[in-house]
């Protein structure tokens, strides 16, 4: 196999979605295709999978994973689209629908995205460069002081928002800040020494802040969960794994929501959200924060 590396809370993803044959999927940040893979077996050929990613590099990597399957259906979209899912489905409603709101590897390691500081690359951070807008330098280029804090602590709950925030403006009157090293080294000098987070690099936080930023992530996420119900067929399941508090706070609340009183059109299938284990973790650092919650769409008249 070309890519066998495992998503994070892989086993446990597929048994709460519990593909069968002849079931419409969808996976809407499709990666380098590892869930969409074991969905796309079981689905079969009677089925349909709708696999998409806003980045067209990884869409490609999933797309080379899963060649075999031709009941698997390509469309380069943020998982946000739901219309134009349902329009590649031929109208039909989905039995299941998955988003890994995660990073792969295979983002996170090459240094021309700019996604990471392990690398020194172009502070770029667009999943998709070529749809245009806004990268992570003209972010960092544009904004106020205020501004910059604000994203800082909002989107990446950094204490040190505003003296990051300070020591960036008053870097940028002398020379653009353009490269991952040089903005890593930047928080790394913003913020006291004996502060450094023990578990994680010192400006995690802010490429955080800066990646859900420049994507409008939140916004997203938002727009799926006002929609995503109206698009589940009566049984179907939905899984999302978030890995920010933000993110996982929105899910918990919409389907809260959406389970509660006489009106409510979902079931919870997780109660509490459902992390990695210490294995997982031991294998995979990267999958500590992950957090998993489900929930199935109620059928006329039952559960």
């Amino acid at each position: 196999m070309a890519n066998s590396h495992v998503p994070v809370l892989f086993q446990e993803t597929l048994g709460l979605l519990a593909p069968v044959p002849g079931e419409v999927f969808l996976d809407g940040t499709a990666g380098g295709g590892g869930h969409a893979e074991r969905i796309a077996e079981g689905v079969g050929p009677a089925g349909l999978l709708i696999c998409a990613d806003a980045d067209p590099a990884m869409l490609a990597t999933a797309s080379e994973r899963l060649r075999r399957f031709p009941w698997v259906r390509m469309v380069h979209a943020d998982y946000s689209d739901l219309e134009r899912f349902r329009e590649a489905a031929g109208g039909r409603m989905f039995d299941g629908m998955l988003l890994d709101l995660g990073l792969s590897s295979r983002q996170l390691d090459d240094p021309s995205r700019g996604f990471s500081f392990r690398g020194d690359g172009p502070l770029d951070m667009r999943r998709d460069p070529g749809a245009g807008g806004r990268d992570a330098r003209e972010i960092l280029r544009r904004s106020t002081e205020r501004e910059l804090a604000d994203i800082f602590f909002r989107f990446g709950e950094e204490r040190f928002s505003r003296r990051i925030a300070r020591a960036i403006v008053e870097r940028r009157r002398k020379e653009p800040v353009e490269r991952t090293a040089q903005l890593a080294d930047l928080v790394k000098s913003a913020i006291p020494r004996k502060a450094w987070p023990r578990s994680i690099h010192p400006a995690t936080r802010v490429f955080q802040a800066l990646r859900i930023a420049v994507n409008r992530e939140l916004e997203s996420l938002a727009a799926f969960l006002d929609r995503f119900a109206s698009h589940l067929a009566p049984g179907g399941r939905v899984v999302v794994i978030s890995f920010h508090s933000l993110e996982d706070r929105m899910v918990k609340v919409a389907f809260r929501t959406m389970s509660a009183g006489i009106t409510a059109s979902l079931c919870l299938l997780t109660r509490k959200p459902v992390v990695p284990g210490e294995t997982e973790i031991a294998r995979n650092p990267r999958a500590a924060s992950a957090r998993l919650r489900a929930a199935k769409a109620k059928r006329t008249g039952g559960k």
